[in-house]
């Protein structure tokens, strides 16, 4: 609840605030399942957004739709509000933006290869370290070549003709294994199957589109619907990242802030550290580091604050912890870690406490104005003004279709790129190959037309002599024999006269 330009998070012996100048100082929400860990997110959510703030948040379960409805009083609301003391309490709805990869449960959410990168996709495809080289390749040959990897077909095609001129490249960027080309083209069948073709294409997301404030000053809160793309882990959480690392490349940098210039929830964040190549975590740690300087806040939300890997968990200063269960060794050990993290309260025991909390309890420890992890205090959580539980369809689609970017992404578009490059450079080579075919095909037509001339020349030949008719050849003959006899008579006068 945003209060006194505060956020008031929860109330215990004393109220628990978070400062809008640190809220860029990223946090953590933790807890089993069923403590109320949504119940918190909703409620700073819609702090965020009273703020002016625009927010960004998942809907795995499709129960955070009800953010776009005021709530409705009930015996178990006014039983808190009175508990909590609440003064000027009022339910109200607020300005929502949907989101769907598959365009189902929102405006569809694009990106292109190109600014997926190598890295990300490498991830999103499961490549060992041999194929992600080979992937690095294509895409440095393709930007040599000016041809845009914008979907999954241009990467496809690209992957062929890469495979196809192999020799071409191997010595300059290095071997290019027949196999490795195979084994990333199974990969994008396989993604293609689990739907990451409606990712990749344009028109792609505005990153600006999600920094929105309605009329009333209010920041949108732009809801992901996650209900089918978190069948698909992989792609859910290498989605997230890359909107993460879109952020921090799009936003210049503004310093300390006043208030964040967006904040970005991340439900389920354990997923985003799974089986995650050391190059890639070694990103997301710098990318958490230095984003909250381009004024935006990360939260992460996770059963288990040992979800995430140290170095980003000691980035976070603001923390919700709700209860966690210490069964076993293991489970205590946790309790205890998490314990740990939190600046001491000699009130009470805070790994006792971790255990001991009810639904919409927690241990809440916030930065003070000097950037130093408040004492932390054991709370309940204040209740929501907007609606518990979502929504039906029809509400759904008249916010769709009243939203600032109705109509923007609605529309695919298929503009040339590296596919129908490819694709007419492989018709004009067809063409080349087929002209030249038929040249030499004239050639040896010419040649073998040639060749039947002489031999119908020296037939001719043949044929003109023996048309020659018999008086023809016997006056040849007479000629012939008077030549003979005249020459011979010439000798003998010759000859003749001598003797004389």
């Amino acid at each position: 609840m945003y209060s006194d330009n505060k956020i008031w998070i929860a109330k215990g012996d004393k109220p628990v605030y978070l400062l809008p100048n640190m809220a860029n100082r990223h946090g953590l929400i933790a807890g089993a399942t069923g403590t109320g860990k949504t119940i918190t997110l909703k409620v700073m959510a819609e702090s965020f957004s009273d703020m002016g703030v625009p927010v960004f948040l998942t809907d795995i379960k499709g129960d955070l739709a009800g953010l776009s409805e005021k709530g409705s009083d009930n015996p178990n609301m006014a039983e808190r509000i009175a508990k909590l003391g609440i003064e000027g309490f009022s339910y109200k709805s607020y300005p929502v933006c949907f989101w769907d990869v598959f365009g189902k449960g929102g405006h569809p959410v694009r990106t292109t290869v190109t600014e997926m990168g190598a890295l990300l996709l490498s991830r999103l495809l499961g490549l060992n370290d041999t194929q992600s080289g080979v992937l690095n390749i294509v895409f440095r040959v393709a930007d040599e070549n000016g041809m845009l990897l914008l979907d999954l077909k241009d990467l496809s095609a690209m992957l062929r003709y890469v495979g196809e001129n192999s020799k071409e490249y191997t010595l300059k960027y290095g071997n290019i294994a027949a196999q490795s080309i195979g084994a990333i083209q199974r990969s994008l069948i396989f993604l293609e199957d689990q739907g990451g073709a409606h990712f990749f294409g344009e028109p792609a997301l505005d990153i600006y589109d999600w920094m929105r404030t309605d009329s009333d000053g209010r920041g949108y809160i732009n809801i992901l619907h996650c209900v089918e793309l978190f069948h698909s882990p992989v792609l859910y959480s290498t989605f997230l990242l890359w909107m993460l690392s879109e952020l921090f490349e799009a936003l210049p940098e503004t310093g300390d802030v006043s208030k964040p210039k967006l904040v970005f929830f991340f439900d389920e964040a354990h997923l985003l550290f799974d089986d995650t190549p050391k190059v890639l975590l070694q990103k997301i740690e710098q990318v958490v580091r230095l984003i909250r300087s381009k004024g935006v806040g990360v939260y992460f939300i996770t059963q288990n604050p040992m979800d995430l890997p140290k170095d980003v968990l000691g980035q976070l200063g603001n923390r919700v912890q709700h209860a966690l269960r210490a069964y076993t060794p293991a489970e205590q050990k946790t309790v205890r870690a998490a314990a740990e993290t939190f600046r001491t309260n000699p009130a009470f025991d805070t790994e006792t406490a971790i255990t001991e909390l009810g639904t919409g309890e927690a241990l809440v420890s916030c930065l003070d104005s000097e950037g130093i992890p408040g004492m932390v205090e054991r709370a309940f959580i204040l209740p929501p003004q907007s609606k518990f539980g979502t929504i039906d369809d029809f509400a759904r689609l008249r916010i769709v279709n009243s939203s600032p970017v109705s109509g923007k992404y609605d529309t695919e578009v298929d503009r040339e790129s590296a596919y129908e490059m490819l694709q007419a450079k492989a018709i004009q080579e067809e063409k080349a190959k087929k002209e030249e075919k038929e040249r030499k095909e004239r050639q040896k037509q010419l040649e073998k037309e040639e060749k039947e001339r002489e031999k119908a020349q020296k037939r001719e030949e043949s044929r003109k002599y023996n048309r020659k008719t018999l008086a023809e050849r016997a006056a040849d003959n007479v000629v012939g024999t008077i030549g003979r006899e005249v020459g011979r008579s010439l000798i003998r006068g010759i000859l003749g006269s001598l003797k004389k």
